[in-house]
């Protein structure tokens, strides 16, 4: 059967949109891709996150270091604000 994907360095994003800084509310996180195949770092940043499978979702207090590690695992993540 042949390749009907093929990865290219160059072909992706040239840049990522600008992050908000962090504010005082809460963020829902949901994982929308697998982090099987991944980088050790990448999974372990999401097991941190509090995300342990496919489809997880958590609600945490938004922080730097929490838009740290949403930043590297954004491609496998879904950020939305709570509304409370």
């Amino acid at each position: 059967m042949p390749r009907t994907f093929v990865w290219h360095r160059t072909r992706g994003p040239r840049t990522t949109p600008k992050e908000e800084p962090a504010t005082e509310g809460k963020v829902r996180i949901e994982q929308v891709r697998s982090g099987i195949g991944k980088p050790a770092t990448m999974r372990r940043t999401l097991e941190a996150m509090g995300l342990r499978h496919h489809q997880d979702v958590v609600v945490q207090q938004d922080s730097e270091s929490l838009r740290g590690q949403i930043k590297k695992v954004r491609h496998l993540v879904k950020v939305s604000p709570v509304e409370e």
